[in-house]
């Protein structure tokens, strides 16, 4: 109950549950999970991806079994262990892995983006790092690995194709979208759409920088007039971002959407609470594209 009230009120606070692979320690975002369970025997699929361990029914509902190991390329599971099923992109997915260590909450300011030299932007599958009493946990790119799975999970410009013909519309928008891979496919996807005028940022700090240094020398209207953010992001988080923007006279006009892997019923009702224009699930690009038409005619 504590983590909900932390994510309601924007304090840029995460829960990470700290898990292992090959005696190494990994983290995934506490909002991503559904439960843990032990391990149950799956059923393989014919022709499936190689991390695909099979398909399990828990309460009736199907769900795809990964191998975490494999995607990780250390080896393979072996039977044992626990699943972590979790919920994003209205997916359910369980990730088998050795063994759960516990739950830390910490910062966002405190989640270090991987080094260049570790994984290039578009192939690493870490969002970030963090330091817990010394040791290092790597965090996952849980939405990485499973659109390496299945492209079919991941953003299509097929749906802006089909919005057909577009008019050229400069009106400036500032993204914030920590993963290099989606920052390009989301900035593309608004071009082609007809959105020529878009201001890319690594993370919630610095959209927030822009857009506050943008309102004190008075250029606001020239730098921005809409943001689309996503949740997860490294210094500052988008539910922050949100709070900061809401919660200021000047900016709380701009309308501010979400685009984010974590919407669900829950995320939704947080995104609300704190003044959120839109909330849409990634990949849904086509109707990111739709909502923001709206907010600009609005």
């Amino acid at each position: 109950m504590e983590s909900k009230i932390l994510m309601e009120s924007g304090t840029n606070e995460l829960e990470v549950l700290e898990f292992t692979i090959a005696g190494n320690s990994y983290g995934i975002n506490v909002a991503k999970i559904r439960e843990i369970i032990n391990y149950q025997p799956v059923t393989p699929i014919p022709n499936s991806h190689p991390s695909i361990e099979g398909i399990f029914m828990p309460r009736d509902t199907m769900i795809t079994a990964v191998d975490l190991a494999n995607c990780l390329q250390l080896g393979e599971m072996k039977a044992g262990g626990l699943f972590i099923i979790t919920n994003f992109n209205k997916l359910d997915v369980a990730f088998h892995v050795e063994n759960v260590i516990g739950i830390h909450r910490v910062s966002w300011t405190q989640i270090m983006k991987p080094e260049a030299t570790l994984s290039s932007a578009n192939e690493g599958i870490s969002t970030g790092i963090v330091n817990i009493n010394g040791k290092l946990i790597v965090i996952l790119d849980f939405e990485k690995i499973v659109s390496d799975i299945n492209p079919e999970t991941s953003i299509k410009m097929t749906e802006i194709e089909q919005l057909g013909d577009r008019k050229r519309n400069d009106i400036p928008i500032v993204l914030a979208e920590d993963s290099a891979l989606l920052n390009k496919l989301v900035r593309d996807a608004l071009n082609k759409a007809g959105y020529t005028n878009v201001l890319s940022c690594v993370d919630g700090q610095e959209a927030w920088d822009v857009i506050n240094d943008a309102q004190k020398k008075g250029m606001l209207d020239e730098t921005c007039k809409l943001v689309i953010t996503d949740i997860e992001m490294p210094r500052m988080d988008g539910l922050r971002l949100l709070k900061l923007i809401k919660d200021d006279n000047k900016l709380q006009h701009l309308p501010v959407v979400i685009f984010s892997s974590l919407i669900n019923e829950e995320m939704r009702r947080k995104g609300e609470s704190l003044g959120a224009d839109a909330q849409l699930s990634k990949p849904e690009i086509g109707n990111l594209v739709m909502e923001v038409d709206a907010l600009v005619n609005r």
